[in-house]
């Protein structure tokens, strides 16, 4: 959710003073891109996972700060809601056996994170959206005690004037009204950074949004919200509803949503930026003391807060990222379109895929971007996100396809080849690669393992689907632990 805060009452003034400190950081953004002032020599990957704290029972635990007390780890950090934890993996490259050190890396800090959060009668699961929450849990004292998130849903409910509405229409129908943000901490994902270079940025981001609905589609892990049955990655239609700061007065105007696929191709991050500051109001409207005209004058880097700030409330599912370490600035593509899990090896699996077919695609001397309307590429989102590994997708020279059908005739291949161009190892391509394949050709992910895990102990049975849904969530909680691929995963009776 970015940076910490403290709490604020905000003035006109305060916006006002704000909103010229994001032009004049956008001004000098510029020139550091025309001067060339960033790092691009080490390409890096990142990783985040948000992650679910839940009791003996399955049940959402309210504890986050306990369990962060236990775990005293600092790659674990609080999320928005007390049930939610965080983990930001540190950044590395993925040449030679990359990928190997990473899923070690994961996998020895949660089982580590684990066994001290259980200390205070918690566990940590990786979903989507987790099952077994209830309306109870969406109240507003649910927020995590940061002030940044008491602060921000303050600002998005002052910005809409009137109460959240959810509504999902999927398997069964949701719909609900909420008075706080809280139903966005139901939405629990992985995001994979990827650092490039200013001139590559264009391409790699146009690719990233060119296949996000076939990221979602196969590895889609969210089908219950509510005790309702709804998409397949029910948390992209749950994000863009619960952090939406119009009325539908503003949504019939055109006015853009904070949650935002986007409306077109680029050719430079700075479109990304740009469109940021002129279309979206500010929310967290706080000036840092810095002069970034002054710092990059006199030599330095600057940290250019307020731009940091503002591009952190507008939640792009594929996010341009601005950062500077150890006084070295670089350009990041967040990747945010992924739900957590099931697993660890999953989730390589889910980052090699994405990390190769980006590369590959953004190499590519005629873009697939150059061949398709960027609506078709959010009307592949949707899909992939309502149907999940059974949607239909369109892709350029072969028109409207199964999705698994892209993914084996088209997409896997061009994934392999990307690795390569990575330098992953061989067996760590075919490998992670492999689970992608065997999803596809089983028509097994983690939504379509929950849902089958539900009917079967639900359907035709005494059991109340509360109770139903603890039963799968203890299920998929001692499978997850295994490390086993989800598509490997028996459906218990």
């Amino acid at each position: 959710m970015g940076d910490d805060v403290e709490r604020h009452e905000f003035s006109r003034e305060d916006r006002t003073r704000y909103r010229t400190k994001v032009r004049r950081c956008l001004d000098v953004f510029t020139r550091m891109l025309e001067e060339e002032r960033f790092e691009v020599d080490r390409p890096m990957t990142g990783l985040e996972i948000e992650l679910n704290l839940v009791d003996e029972a399955g049940d959402p635990a309210m504890r986050n700060a306990e369990a962060l007390e236990a775990i005293a780890d600092p790659d674990f950090v609080t999320e928005l809601g007390q049930w939610n934890v965080e983990i930001n993996v540190p950044p590395r490259e993925l040449a030679g056996g990359g990928f190997a050190e990473l899923e070690a890396t994961v996998r020895t800090s949660l089982n580590q994170a684990e066994k001290r959060a259980r200390e205070v009668d918690a566990h940590m699961v990786m979903v989507g959206t987790l099952p077994t929450l209830q309306a109870r849990h969406m109240a507003v004292d649910a927020l995590s005690g940061n002030p940044r998130y008491a602060l921000l849903n303050e600002q998005v409910l002052a910005a809409r004037g009137e109460d959240l509405e959810i509504n999902v229409d999927g398997a069964e129908r949701l719909q609900m009204t909420a008075d706080s943000i809280v139903p966005e901490a139901a939405c629990t994902s992985t995001q994979f950074h990827l650092q490039v270079s200013p001139e590559r940025f264009p391409a790699y981001w146009n690719a990233a949004q060119a296949i996000a609905g076939v990221q979602v589609a196969v590895g889609a892990n969210s089908p219950f919200l509510l005790g309702k049955e709804l998409w397949p990655e029910t948390r992209i239609a749950l994000f863009q509803q619960a952090t939406d700061t119009r009325s539908d007065e503003l949504k019939e105007q055109g006015v853009r949503p904070r949650v935002w696929f986007g409306e077109r191709w680029i050719t430079s991050i700075f479109d990304l930026f740009e469109e940021n500051v002129r279309y979206f109001p500010a929310l967290l409207p706080i000036c840092a003391e810095e002069d970034p005209e002054r710092v990059l004058a006199d030599g330095g880097v600057p940290s250019l807060a307020e731009l940091r700030l503002h591009n952190g409330t507008i939640y792009r599912w594929n996010r341009p990222v601005y950062d500077v370490v150890d006084d070295r600035p670089h350009l990041r593509v967040e990747n945010r379109v992924m739900p957590a899990g099931p697993t660890v090896v999953d989730t390589m699996a889910n980052a090699a895929f994405y990390y190769g077919l980006a590369h590959a695609l953004a190499q590519d001397e005629r873009p697939v971007w150059s061949q398709m309307s960027f609506s078709a590429a959010e009307e592949n989102f949707l899909a992939g996100a309502r149907r999940g590994i059974d949607a239909q997708v369109y892709w350029p020279g072969l028109g409207t396809v199964p999705v698994v059908e892209l993914v084996l005739r088209r997409l896997l291949p061009l994934a392999h080849e990307g690795l390569v161009g990575l330098g992953v190892d061989e067996r760590e391509r075919d490998r992670l690669l492999g689970i992608v394949e065997q999803r596809c050709l089983r028509g097994v992910n983690g939504a379509t393992w929950q849902t089958r895990a539900f009917h079967r102990a639900y359907d035709g049975t005494s059991l109340e689907r509360p109770e139903a849904l603890r039963r799968v969530l203890r299920g998929y909680r001692d499978l997850m632990h295994t490390n086993e691929p989800v598509h490997s995963w028996p459906v218990a009776g």
